[in-house]
């Protein structure tokens, strides 16, 4: 039996560091949360749009193809099923910010909002990198980020950012 099978790459995930650098470039940054969390703690960056990821394939004309996305979240998780979404339905400048608002906020990017919910996250999150998990620690910034050295070297040997 053959059958076709489309097979995406891996989808690129990037830091808040790279991410921010990216927003000051022109990136568009898409907020995949829901309402109710952005009324808690928003991004205060300008290249900012709010597609709740449950509507995000009724809204897809919303979003351009020719520009720098970077799908974010409140840890992560989510934008990076938006990030393959995107990737499945042809987008190719795409990337996931790895650690969501949470991982932004605490490295003191600005924010709209009160972030001291956020503390319990970051804590169970183990720390700037992630915990330990060197998969996540060697993939937190992309080739090419202009600061490597804001995290603690992971067991792998790599930074992140």
């Amino acid at each position: 039996m053959t059958m076709t099978q489309r097979s995406l790459p891996e989808a690129r995930q990037i830091c808040p560091t790279t991410t921010k650098r990216l927003a000051s470039e022109g990136a568009l940054l898409v907020d995949v949360r829901e309402k109710s969390e952005l009324e808690r703690l928003a991004f205060d960056v300008p290249n900012l749009t709010h597609i709740p990821l449950g509507e995000l394939e009724a809204r897809l004309d919303e979003l351009p193809r020719d520009r720098e996305l970077v799908m974010v979240c409140q840890g992560g998780g989510r934008s990076l099923k938006a990030t393959y979404f995107l990737m499945y339905q042809g987008f190719e400048k795409v990337a996931n910010m790895e650690g969501g608002i949470a991982k932004w906020a605490s490295k003191g990017f600005p924010v709209k909002g009160s972030v001291s919910s956020l503390q319990a996250t970051e804590q169970s999150a183990g720390g700037c990198c992630g915990g330990s998990d060197s998969a996540a620690a060697t993939s937190c910034c992309e080739p090419g980020a202009a600061d490597r050295s804001c995290c603690e070297s992971s067991s792998a040997g790599a930074k992140c950012c």
